[in-house]
Parts: C-alpha cells; structure tokens; sequence
C-alpha cells in the first residue's frame, strides 16, 4: 500500500530537481522549488484562517497556475479539495459547498463574486497567492519547510458525481489512493522529460491524472489556458508546449479522429477513456502514426480516475477493443449475483478491491454500505455496476451496465437525477430521461415528459429552468411531449423504446431568410445535426446539439470562412443569427487588418 502524500511526491522532486520546469500556463512559469514556495506561503494563510486536517476547501478556479499552486496549499494544511466549475448554476455550487461542509471557497474574484458565495467564507486567489492582508507575513510562511499536516490516509479530494436519487453523490478520495494511481510502476509511463496537457475541468476526475501523475514524476505541466478548448486549441496547446502525454475522453478522441488531427503527430502517449473506445477510430490513428503508444484506460471515480489499461495494438482494433487489466495496487474481480467467481469467459459484473478505492460516498452511509462492502478473502471492494468478461489471458472487456446509469462524452450520468429534477416542474407529471443513438458521435441525451393538465406544449422553458439547477451535462439536449409513456409487460417505464424511437424529439425548424454568412452557419449546423435548419433564430441546444457537436461546427466554420468562433462565444451565442454576427464582426476585422497591413506594404 501506498503511503506517501501528495504533498511528500511533490516536495521529493523539489529536492531532486529544484530548478526544474514545474508547471506553466502560457503566462506563468514555476519550477518545482517556486510551485512548493507559493503552496508553502498560501498553505500558512489557510492555517491562520482555520483550515486544517479534516476541513474541506472549495476551489472555484480557472486553469491556471494559481489552480495548481492552491490544490496543494489546501492538502499542505491538512484539508482536502472541493473542486468547483464555474459553469455550474448557483444552487448546485451552494448545494455542493453545504454537503461537503466547505469551511472555505478559494477562486477567482469575477467566479467568487458570479457564484454568489458570502465573501466571509471566500478568498481571492491572484498570481502572487493571494488577496489576503496577512499573506506575506503569515506564521510559518517559510515555503518549502512549512509543516505539511496532509496524512495518506486523509481524503485528498471530493468529487460529486450524478446520483440515481436525484441527488448528487460526493466520491471522498484519500491521498493514498491517487498517490497509488500517479506512482504505480505499471501505469502510463510519465517521465522528467513528459509535459502532460492538463485541459479537463478541475471537477472532472480526469484531472487528477493530468496534474498530479507528471508533478509526482517529476514531469511538467502544460495548462490549457482556455475555459473549453476548441480542438484547434487543444492542437495549438499541444504544439506550442510540447506535450507528449495527453488524456481525452472517447468522444473527443473520436472527434479529433475523424477529423485526422495534427495532434496524434506530436504525441508519445495517449491514454483514451470515458466511454467504449471505437476500433476504427482506434485503428485509423494507429495506422497513421504507428510510433503512437494509445491506451485504452477504465475506471469509476471510486476507484480514482481509472482501474485498468490496455495499450492498444492493431489486432485489437478487429473487434471491440478491451479494457485491459488493473495497475498498481488495484484489483479487479468478476462476479455473480451471489458474489461467486464467474469462469473464464463469463460476463458478470467487475467488482474493484484494493489500495484506490475511494473511502466511500460523503454523508451518505447507507449508499456507501450498498456499494462498499466486505468480501470474504478479498476485503474491502466496491461495486461498479459494469459488466465485464475475462479473457484466458486476464484482460477485461466491457459488456455494458447493471443499471440505468450512462455515460455521455466522458460524463457519468444518473438518468433519475434529471428525472427527479423534472419532476419538480409542476408543469411535468411524468418524466423519463434516456440516450439515444448511445455510443454514436450525435448520442443525445433525451427527456420524455407527460405535461400535466392544462400546461402548455413549450418545452423550452421547461429546459431554462433546469439549466438553472443542473450542470450543462445534465441538461437533456432533446425534448419531446408524450400523451403516455410507454411501459413494458410488467408495468415498467419502456427504457428501450424511448431509446430507440426515431421521431423522439424530432422537430421541424422554421423556415426565414438567411443572410449568406447565416447559411454558411446553417449548413453546418445542418451537417453536425444530421437534419436540415433553415430558421436564422434556430437555438443550438435546443435543437439538439451539445459541447462536441458544437466542436465539429466551429472547426467546420473555421475551414468554411477562415476565422475562428470560439467555443465559448458559440455556446454563448446559440443562435444562427447571434453566431453569424460574430462571424461578420471577425471576419470585417480580419478584412480590415489586411487592408491596413497591404497599404504600410505600398507606403514602404
């Protein structure tokens, strides 16, 4: 078992490598020595205001250094993180901050202020640590010496995932655990000479692998400055920094692709996880950059970030491409119902044991007792609801789920969460959420509602007001009004055939004049939908798109006119019209930059 910290993994290559490059976003660079300096500092202000082991801090950041610098300021005063996503709507911030009992909210002043936390229980990071009057002369402010009060067995971080009981759940990680993860001999291969992209949000448990893997290896690294990278982003990011390890989820590899990026070429490793991993996909990119090292990586977030990998070869990619096996100090086992070892070659559902799993669900004792149990010989394991088969060989594939959860572009999602959260519309008496098209690029997430008595048929306020309670990825992208919904022979709700009606949400677009820069938006919207719009005040997400179709668009509008919509100005601005001006705006400025440039080239 593992029994160093973060905080001593860091620190150990502090003392190895005190000039070594650290981390950077572009703008700001720290080596090892200045990244446990700046922790050192802030870490005594955390412990003048309270923080200790035991205390859970939010973190309400952008990417950036100062991230960085305050996760391991938190875990050096003894308490654990709370990461929080600015994009997230006020409720779910307070009600994340409440059940973890954040004593502390640390971000950046325009988030702070924009969530609306009370700024008694906030502290405003800035480049230099922080606002706080008593900073520079804190007790113990000494950098890398100051007491580390950070335990192994002490929770690192909480991550709340999707709960079936339309409650979100928070996943306590210990330290050990992601120490196992970032250190085992047998993991993705990290080096002094790697620079990792960290690009996920911060509440996504990828980004426990993206920072903490290189920083314990004494890697670098490399952080991707935008809120949501574009993939032309991504590929500038990974150029410009040179990062020779990167971690997406399945539908951003799929996307990237498809598109047959440039990013596989500066590659060394790419680990690839989240949803089923498609062999032609998997097949194309290692055809064309055959030096590639792609792995194939699996995990719930209680088992901190992933379990097992498999490094994909191209015999892999003639059928389904598995899982592969567990590293470190995990283990995996294939049961039955009765808790009995399936044979070889059975499917049953993959139980996980050993040194990552995570302490268990945050205030809720009964649904840890339900996934956590005690097995004869084994101990301590969790249940993952997956369904796996063993292979001779002892690799794992992947047979599906137990239950109705779902994951969607590398989020797990709890179809009840969004169902309980409807249901909570007095406008709705019945409600059911479901994917369709799953394991496809245009896979939608779904709501079938039966309206109660004399509310009417619009359902696009009914999807503002859940946008209100709910993260983005919760929010169902297609709508449809049922008279019933369908129920099978034993008087259950008809999962598979809402999942599989075609018309489910199918609805027209209106017709109006289109400018010729607002067809040239429409076209690709009409590609990435698969479905004809033609109406100028047509809404993206309304019409069932979502973060990665809307990938596919601005690369689309990129090559079409040659200048860039950012991701976060598309989703901003959901409309044709409101997309088209912007593009008119860059496109009249990019006209007149080159026409002042050409008149200093006739001047000289």
């Amino acid at each position: 078992m593992t029994t160093a910290t973060l905080p001593a993994l860091i620190a150990r290559q502090a003392e190895r490598q005190p000039d070594a490059l650290a981390v950077t976003d572009g703008s700001t660079v720290l080596t090892y020595r200045e990244l446990l300096d700046a922790a050192g500092r802030l870490a005594a202000v955390l412990t003048a205001r309270g923080i200790g082991p035991g205390s859970a801090v939010g973190l309400l950041c952008a990417r950036s250094t100062r991230l960085v610098v305050a996760q391991l300021a938190i875990w050096r005063a003894g308490g654990h993180v709370l990461p929080l996503d600015p994009a997230y709507p006020r409720p779910r911030i307070a009600e994340m901050t409440a059940d973890a009992g954040a004593e502390l909210v640390l971000g950046d002043k325009a988030m702070l202020a924009e969530a609306g936390l009370a700024e008694e229980r906030t502290l405003v990071l800035t480049e230099h640590g922080t606002d706080a009057p008593d900073a520079s002369d804190a007790p113990g402010a000494a950098g890398p010496q100051a007491p580390d009060a950070a335990e192994p067995a002490a929770p690192a971080l909480v991550f709340y995932t999707s709960g079936s009981t339309g409650r979100a759940k928070g996943v306590l990680v210990p330290h050990r655990a992601v120490a196992d993860l970032v250190t085992a001999p047998d993991a993705i291969a990290v080096g002094p000479r790697d620079r990792v992209l960290f690009h996920s949000a911060v509440t996504f448990d990828a980004s426990t692998f993206e920072l903490w893997a290189p920083l314990a290896r004494g890697a670098a690294v490399a952080v991707s400055p935008a809120d949501r990278p574009t993939a032309e982003e991504l590929g500038r990011d990974v150029e410009r920094f040179g990062v020779t390890t990167l971690l997406l989820t399945s539908a951003l590899f799929h996307h990237l692709a498809a598109r047959q990026s440039r990013i596989f070429g500066v590659l060394r490793t790419l680990a690839v996880g989240g949803e089923v991993l498609s062999p032609e996909h998997a097949g194309a990119v290692l055809r064309a950059f055959p030096w590639l090292e792609l792995v194939n990586v699996y995990g719930p977030t209680e088992a901190t970030t992933f379990t097992t990998l498999h490094r994909v070869t191209p015999a892999d990619c003639a059928g389904a491409v598995p899982i592969g096996r567990p590293f470190g100090g995990a283990r995996a086992l294939v049961l039955d119902e009765r808790l009995a070892p399936v044979p070889t070659g059975t499917v049953g559902e993959l139980w996980i044991a050993g040194d990552r799993l995570a302490h268990g669900y945050l205030n809720r004792p009964e649904l840890t007792a339900e996934r956590f149990r005690e097995l004869p010989e084994v101990g301590r394991a969790y249940r993952s609801g997956d369904l796996v088969r063993q292979r001779p060989d002892g690799t794992l594939e992947f047979h599906g789920r137990t239950d109705e959860q779902v994951k969607l572009r590398g989020f797990r999602i709890e179809p009840g969460e969004i169902e309980h959260a409807l249901l909570q519309l007095p406008e709705v008496a019945e409600a059911a959420v479901v994917v369709r098209r799953a394991g496809q690029h245009d896979a939608a997430l779904t709501a079938c509602l039966v309206l109660a008595e004399g509310a009417g048929q619009a359902v696009e306020p009914l999807r503002a007001r859940l946008a209100e309670r709910l993260p983005a990825h919760l929010v169902p992208t297609v709508w449809t009004v049922l008279d019933a919904l369908p129920l099978t022979g034993s008087g259950k709700v008809d999962r598979r055939a809402l999942a599989a009606d075609d018309a489910v949400g199918k609805r027209p677009s209106g017709g109006g004049e289109l400018t010729p820069i607002q067809q040239v938006v429409a076209e690709a919207w009409s590609r990435a939908l698969e479905r004809p719009i033609t109406d100028p005040a047509a809404d993206f997400l309304a019409e069932g798109g979502h973060s990665l179709l809307a990938m596919w668009v601005v690369d689309d509008l990129r090559e079409d006119l040659g200048v860039e919509l950012s991701l976060a100005d598309f989703l901003d601005h959901p409309t044709i019209a409101g997309q088209a001006e912007l593009l008119e705006r860059a496109l009249l400025a990019a006209d007149g930059a080159s026409g002042a440039e050409a008149t200093r080239g006739a001047a000289r």
